[in-house]
């Protein structure tokens, strides 16, 4: 079991980590390119998690309780656009805070078969939006949507640093593309 972040510092790589593994996936990404990218030494981030395998487990594992948060604040809400809403407005305050997280998470949408927990993933984002995808593919598809586009956004708003700017239209972006109208 993954430890879980003793303090910002180890937030801060699972971030960058998660967000080099999203990017590049395990195999491809390096140790050095780990610690390079938290501006470490590779024994600098070995003190921090002993091995590349137990970092991408703990960034995982920290992806899955954030997108668990959410779930857990959108499950007693009704099905229907207040609850899309909702939790597009939690996913998106997370995906500004921690991108890399966000990315490693939509990750199980766009890699499947990386990790062997992605069916809990793709099941997690299910039970958000309250969706079948067997059973209303044109649904699944603008879910798919509007979680790719937040995490593009989110991205870039985090390149501009104005996450205050482009969170509105960031939320307004992905409930468009869900195909609801704003009241």
């Amino acid at each position: 079991m993954p430890r879980q972040p003793r303090t910002g510092v180890d937030e801060t790589i699972l971030d960058a980590a998660a967000a080099l593994f999203a990017r590049h996936g395990y195999e491809q990404t390096s140790l050095k390119s780990l610690a390079d990218a938290v501006g470490l030494s590779k024994a600098g981030l070995l003190h921090h998690f002993p091995s590349k395998d137990a970092l991408f487990e703990a960034a995982w594992a920290q992806s899955r309780v954030l997108s668990g948060q959410v779930a857990e604040q959108v499950a007693p809400m009704p099905a229907g656009p207040a609850r899309d809403r909702r939790a597009l407005e939690l996913l998106t305050d997370v995906a500004l805070d921690r991108p890399g997280l966000v990315s490693l998470l939509f990750r199980a949408l766009t890699a499947p078969g990386e990790d062997p927990q992605q069916a809990q993933d793709e099941l997690m984002i299910n039970e958000m939006f309250v969706l079948d995808p067997e059973k209303d593919l044109p649904r699944a598809v603008r879910v798919i949507a509007a979680l790719s586009v937040m995490a593009v956004l989110t991205l870039l708003a985090n390149q501009e640093g104005d996450k205050t700017t482009w969170r509105p239209l960031i939320l307004a972006t992905c409930y468009d593309a869900l195909g609801h109208q704003e009241a």
